[in-house]
């Protein structure tokens, strides 16, 4: 290659959520994913590229029983997502949502325990309006080329987050910051390439512009590219999805989530008169499935791994009937005993009447007849707390229909999931089941007009429990928010659970079918 051309590597990973081992925990299988996996990836390309760089986008520290294990009772020790990523030499990572879950104490002790910096222009302190974690944006030198990467964080979390985690924070709207910090590194910085990384996704159909979800403010990365300009490299995450385009003078990339993948982008560089161009910028995403676990990376959280398998297997109680699951879809349409316990107990915490959950994922298996805490953990695998909000009767209808939208009816007209809670990302876990009311959803009426029967047991206004992230209007569902808070209770579901299997020793697996979800058609 001539004097006056380079290619620079970047490398990216997001929304790991905590997955160093390449491990589906509840199963205790190997799976093809992980830092480990990513680790002897990044190690082979290190040697071809020496000088790449290494960025995280976000949602790295939470999202595992290793995780949990670590942030409720080895907080004292090094977290071991920081020791992998120290031990890659990350040259910078962006903090994303989920580095909240387990309080402030342990997001300020990762980013001290970091030898790269976090990066986020937009979280600020809330008195001073100052960058809470001290970096908008890192500079690089690579191979004589100028590089500033800026961080920029969805502003949405306010609208999930438990509000003591974030007291001390104010969220700018991150369209916003990131059009002024561009302009501000531009003038003053004058970089020859400019990263944005940025935890959040985009709103919107690439190839059409159209909108493909309400416009939130939770994924802004359409109106980025659209009207940001100077940014040569996007790295996006959040979604889960698995992205790489040029779209708009920029090169996109996102890799997926719990280190399936990694995404690549290869920038070519020419130089000019006084500065380098950006010629062309190659982009890829791939997949961790063929590489072998990193022995280095297995050995530096051996010990921290092995007393969370402990943990795990401690057993906890016993299930007096049926609570395995094997169609997310029917425990969705016909209820289901594993989620009538969850309801109970978190009317039992709450003191209250009635609530709402969801099931949170459509690989939970249940809960066998011998429970222990990797069954817990592999069902509940949110460190949501609780709240109890004041709703009237009208309210909770506008939450039952917000529900009654996750399903359609197919071809065939049966009962299905309607595909905007799959693409583009999937959204099972904004499907709520409620107890302590009576209710029937005709799938076969519009949405909006599909919960035909609905009873309340007493006269509102009605304090209902749910989790924290559902009582901030997570998943669309706007009727909750800004509504009267009744209480807190501020303990992991999964330990309310676990204590409540601990007392009383043997749950028996039942429900009272209070509500239904039919198709009236199919009946006539």
């Amino acid at each position: 290659m001539a004097l006056n051309e380079v290619s620079i590597t970047i490398l990216e990973t997001s929304d790991i959520h905590g997955h160093i081992m390449p491990l589906h925990y509840a199963a205790n299988k190997e799976t093809p994913n992980g830092l480990a996996r990513i680790s002897s990836y990044i190690k082979d390309m290190r040697k071809q590229e020496p000088d790449l760089l290494l960025i995280d986008n976000g949602d790295c520290i939470q999202g595992t029983p290793l995780t949990y294990h670590y942030a409720k009772f080895r907080d004292h020790l090094p977290n071991p997502v920081i020791s992998v990523m120290n031990h890659l030499q990350y040259d910078c990572a962006v903090i994303g949502n989920h580095e909240f879950n387990y309080g402030m104490s342990i997001v300020s002790r990762a980013v001290s325990q970091s030898f790269f910096p976090w990066l986020s222009a937009n979280i600020l302190h809330r008195d001073t309006k100052e960058s809470y974690f001290g970096y908008p944006y890192t500079v690089k030198e690579v191979k004589g080329v100028k590089i500033v990467i800026v961080g920029i964080t969805t502003h949405y979390i306010p609208n999930w987050e438990n509000p003591s985690h974030i007291k001390e924070l104010a969220f700018e709207d991150a369209l916003l910051s990131l059009k002024r910090w561009v302009q501000f590194i531009h003038e003053t910085e004058q970089p020859d390439v400019l990263i944005v990384s940025y935890h959040g996704g985009f709103e919107c159909d690439l190839e059409t512009g159209d909108l493909t979800e309400q416009q939130t403010g939770e994924n802004q990365g359409g109106q980025i590219l659209k009207e940001v300009a100077g940014i040569d490299l996007l790295l996006t995450g959040h979604q889960h999805r698995i992205l790489s385009k040029s779209v708009n003078d920029t090169y996109i990339i996102q890799p997926g989530y719990n280190g399936q993948h990694i995404g690549k982008a290869v920038i070519h560089l020419k130089k000019g008169t006084n500065s380098w161009r950006v010629e062309n910028i190659e982009g890829e995403v791939v997949s961790m499935a063929d590489q072998l676990p990193d022995k280095d990376v297995l050995d530096l959280v051996y010990f921290q791994e092995m007393e969370t398998q402990k943990w795990l297997d401690q057993p906890i109680g016993y299930i007096d009937g049926d609570m395995t699951i094997h169609n997310p879809l029917k425990v969705r349409t016909h209820e289901h005993p594993m989620i009538e316990w969850i309801n109970k107990v978190q009317m039992k915490a709450s003191g209250v009447s009635i609530s709402a959950t969801s099931l949170l994922s459509n690989i939970s298996e249940g809960l066998p007849s011998k429970v222990t805490m990797r069954e817990i953990v592999s069902n509940y695998i949110y460190p949501n707390t609780l709240t109890v909000l004041e709703l009237s009767e009208a309210d909770i209808r506008k939450a039952l229909e917000q529900s009654a939208s996750y399903f359609t009816l197919n071809e065939e007209g049966q009962i299905d999931v309607n595909p905007e809670f799959v693409l583009p990302k999937p959204q099972h876990y904004n499907y709520d089941m409620w107890e302590g009311i009576s209710y029937t959803i005709d799938v076969s009426k519009p949405i909006g007009e599909r919960v035909i029967e609905l009873e309340f047991y007493k006269e509102g206004p009605h304090h209902v429990v749910m989790n924290n992230y559902r009582a901030g209007g997570g998943g669309n569902f706007s009727m909750f928010k800004d509504k009267p808070v009744v209480k807190e209770i501020l303990i992991d579901m999964a330990e309310l659970l676990a204590e409540d299997l601990l007392e009383k020793k043997t749950i028996k697996a039942e429900v009272n079918n209070n509500f239904k979800v039919i198709n009236s058609n199919a009946h006539r």
